[in-house]
């Protein structure tokens, strides 16, 4: 009932609401527009992640089932009887959890006797249904849950693929209390909540007696910790949260008790404030690690449940500040601050923190946090089809994953942050919050429930509550001084900005966290050139049409530039990397109208986005028409000659897409970018194939090829001669029975019958690296003194060829030795034609005898290389 939060009316600013509100739109409607059913949106590539269809990821898809849980339609689009291995702690927190909240929801909106007056239980009967296909997991000697259970066959036999793990996390066995307690309370069958307290008895018995401390992992079978580790942040978080939100919603005080026990030994060995450190339960003095994780994000806002603000305060205000450094919380950050793991998978756990300390003392300084959570999300992880996690916050590449947690809670906390209590259908008090941010009624702590559940308590010395509040603490009277929370800020954003210095509002190019992002670097643009040769990248143009970006860390105008520097080459890596994976063939475009008649073909190369040629048995058939401007890179202004028609580009000064945007809505009903690089040629050159602007290319419709310049000319040549060419863009020739050779030729009665396409493609992307590829090197790895070679495609996506003025200036190659076979032309030093000979002055006649002399010397290269 996510979209029923989203969708109240709020009294406090209608921007700030309207924002949220349109954000989490945008993301849930992508899901629904693209991967509904699937488990998960892939917002890069607009479609879903269906288990088994798409790449594994390990241990990560465990959280996968085969349907997406949604209101309504799971009713009748959702099946649990699947033969699916599943992670117990994901499906209960995510599938069990989302099931019982809009039950919780749908009670609440049919009582109050507007909405859901035809709900009669059906998303409980679910949730029992998937609690009875969780239950065999703990059949256990311990009671804790194996890790893994097959939803249709339980654990154990072959049949199960389970059973046979040994290990587990604590947080995966102690998260499991508020759903299965609340599962039992709805449906007054009590051994779901049985097997979570007993899960969680067992876990307790376990911990360290000396530090009453928890490890990371431990034996599902002995009880033996496997990891000594202890800390608040992955693989134990959440057993800490359900301690303590137990109590709130079953009001059993020994969930409390064992909290404060715990709690007592976190902030005496734990706690460095504003740091949570990893210590060895057994030796609790003693480090674990030197850095923390984003998970432990979650805890002021524990902190804030358990009425120790202070600390609260103290933990927010540093993990604001290296969100603020980075633009998210990095998934692993060290104690001075820097980057350790730069992964972001959009986890809301530092949102939840902030709405919970801002409900706790009203400070507006809270609503600022919200805020730069907002516009960090919309700067740096939207994309067309929703949002898209962070591969490396320093860099700002994304990963093809949008989590179901992420649509769960930070919309949510978002959006109850910036809105008061009366402008909500229910009060939020009366409700907790599960680990993923579904509702759980706290009036379950009155439901009937079997006095077969035992108490387990073990001692009177834990009974104990001397030391302990048993009342929440009035957040009004904590601090009467209003200043007093930003004094305890203050020390801490000093000690941030010192442990790692923030760049000042003005700072010189190429200084600090790159000012240049791959994905937008043109070539063309000199002020990007400027920036490039600050961080010690330049430039070099090849003769094939590409450039060639290199590095050299000394030649950088310092050790700070020249981290931007390999960034900045890390980044083109990875972008290459991700879009070399598809290679299209070469392309065809034949001209058919007089005197040609389909006579000649000429290679194109594709474009990743548009109308598939491949999939069209008819080709896109249309006269061709120059548009103005010729660049393609601002609105058509000769659109009534465009329209219906084939519009001819040239290359350069903008992104290929954005050319085809731009002729698409002139009325064209296809497109062919020209090369402006003279002398490239398809003889020479490998196939180029055109890639998109990095967003989403499903708006354009129209199919988009490109020419070198010589096949150009040859259309040019074409037009200008007969002012009517027509021209059919297709996957290969047609109406002459022939398939397209890989270069260009005048289709004649024995042309090849099946020629192989190219073996040397340009990369498909923005960039290619030829000594490495990203995956090689960490980017923690990577050291100013690394220097990389790059070759660069010119115009894919945001790269553009740059020629020195006097290349420009200076005379064009004349075509006249076409003739000769390619081992001569590439061996012999042409010279200068006298006159004017190049290809644009020569008659069509002359250009097709040419070609046929560039076949036949095509065809005799092929038999020398068989």
């Amino acid at each position: 009932m996510l979209h029923t939060l989203l969708t109240c009316v709020c009294v406090f600013p209608l921007p700030i609401r309207n924002q949220v509100v349109e954000m989490f739109d945008h993301a849930y409607q992508n899901y629904m527009d693209h991967a509904y059913p699937a488990d998960e949106l892939m917002p890069l590539t607009c479609r879903g992640r269906v288990r088994g269809l798409e790449p594994s990821r390990g241990d990560i898809d465990d959280a996968l089932g085969k349907a997406k849980v949604l209101t309504e339609r799971v009713l009748s689009d959702v099946r649990l009887d699947n033969d699916i291995v599943v992670s117990v702690f994901e499906t209960n927190i995510r599938v069990l959890g989302g099931l019982l909240g809009g039950h919780s929801m749908a009670v609440m909106l049919k009582e109050g006797g507007q909405h859901m007056q035809w709900y009669q239980d059906e998303l409980l009967h679910m949730a029992k249904d998937l609690g009875l296909r969780l239950l065999p997991a703990f059949n256990t000697s311990s009671g804790l849950p194996y890790p893994r259970v097959n939803l249709k066959h339980g654990v154990r036999g072959p049949e199960t693929r389970t059973g046979t793990e040994t290990d587990t996390c604590t947080a995966c066995a102690g998260t499991i209390i508020l759903e299965f307690a609340a599962l039992s309370r709805f449906t007054g069958d009590p051994v779901f909540e049985a097997h979570a307290r007993r899960a969680m008895d067992f876990l307790w018995e376990k911990r360290q007696r000396n530090s009453n401390l928890v490890g990371t992992t431990i034996n599902i079978h002995s009880g033996e910790w496997v990891r000594r580790d202890s800390g608040v942040g992955a693989g134990i978080d959440s057993y800490y949260e359900y301690l303590l939100k137990a109590y709130i919603l079953l009001g059993d005080d020994l969930f409390l008790q064992r909290f404060n026990i715990h709690y007592a030994s976190i902030m005496k060995y734990i706690s460095q404030p504003p740091l949570l450190l990893d210590v060895h339960i057994h030796k609790p003095l003693l480090p674990a690690r030197t850095w923390m994780d984003s998970l432990l994000a979650f805890f002021p806002g524990l902190q804030v449940l358990k009425g120790d603000i202070r600390p609260a305060i103290e933990t927010h205000e540093m993990l604001y500040q290296v969100t603020k450094k980075h633009n998210f919380l990095p998934e692993a950050f060290t104690t001075d601050f820097r980057v350790h793991w730069a992964q972001h998978p959009l986890r809301p756990e530092f949102a939840e923190s902030t709405y919970f300390l801002y409900k706790a003392t009203g400070d507006p300084y809270y609503l600022e946090a919200g805020r730069t959570i907002l516009d960090n999300l919309n700067r740096f992880a939207r994309v067309p089809c929703g949002f898209a996690a962070m591969k490396d916050v320093r860099t700002g590449s994304h990963e093809d994953r949008m989590d179901s947690f992420f649509l769960a809670e930070m919309f949510k906390y978002l959006f109850l942050l910036f809105a008061d209590s009366e402008d909500l259908p229910f009060d939020v008090e009366d409700y907790v919050f599960t680990t993923e941010a579904h509702l759980l009624p706290l009036s379950l702590s009155t439901a009937p429930h079997a006095s077969s559940i035992p108490s387990n308590r073990t001692s009177e010395e834990e009974l104990d509550d001397s030391n302990f509040d048993w009342t929440c603490p009035n957040t009004r009277l904590l601090f009467p001084d209003p200043a007093f929370p930003r004094n305890l800020r203050e020390p801490i954003r000093s000690a941030v900005d010192k442990s790692c210095p923030r760049p000042a509002p003005y700072r010189e190019p190429g200084m600090g966290r790159p000012p240049l992002r791959a994905q937008d670097f043109m070539a063309n643009n000199p002020e990007h050139l400027e920036l490039l040769r600050r961080m010690g990248v330049s430039l070099i143009h090849l003769k094939d049409g590409r450039v060639q970006l290199v590095q050299h860390a000394t030649q950088a105008v310092s050790a700070v530039a020249a981290e931007d520097g390999v960034r900045f080459m890390q980044e083109m890596m990875e972008l290459s990397s991700q879009q070399q994976k598809e290679q299209l063939p070469p392309r065809a475009i034949q001209i058919v109208s007089h005197p040609f008649f389909g006579r000649v073909v000429l290679t194109a190369g594709p474009a990743q986005f548009g109308t598939d040629l491949s999939k069209s048995s008819t080709g896109v058939r249309g006269f061709v028409t120059v548009a103005e401007p010729y660049s393609g890179c601002t609105e058509i202004t000769n659109a009534e000659y465009v329209q219906g028609h084939i519009a001819l580009l040239q290359r350069g000064q903008c992104m290929f897409a954005e050319k085809a945007r731009h002729v698409q809505k002139a009325g064209a009903i296809g497109g062919i970018v020209i090369d402006d690089n003279e002398g490239s040629s398809s003889d020479t050159a490998p196939l180029f194939q055109m890639a998109g602007d990095g967003r989403n290319t499903d708006d354009v419709t129209l199919p988009l090829l490109f020419l070198f310049h010589k096949e150009g000319n040859i259309l040019l040549e074409a037009l200008k001669e007969y002012r009517e060419v027509e021209v059919l863009l297709s996957d290969k020739a047609r109406d002459r029975g022939v398939t397209l050779c890989p270069h260009t030729y005048v289709v004649v009665s024995n042309c090849l019958t099946e020629a192989t396409t190219p073996t040397s493609f340009e990369p498909v992307g923005q960039s290619q690296i030829s000594t490495m590829e990203l995956d090689e090197l960490a980017p923690e790895e990577v050291t100013p003194a690394q220097e990389e070679d790059s070759p660069v495609d010119e115009d894919t996506s945001p790269a553009e060829e740059v020629r020195p003025p006097e290349e420009e200036a200076g005379p064009t190659e004349a075509e006249a030795d076409s003739a000769q076979p390619k081992e001569e032309r590439d061996s012999e030093k042409r010279e200068e034609p006298e006159g004017d000979t190049d290809s644009s002055s020569q008659s069509v006649d002359e250009l097709l005898a040419d070609w046929r002399e560039d076949l036949e010397a095509f065809q005799q290269m092929e038999k020398d290389e068989l």
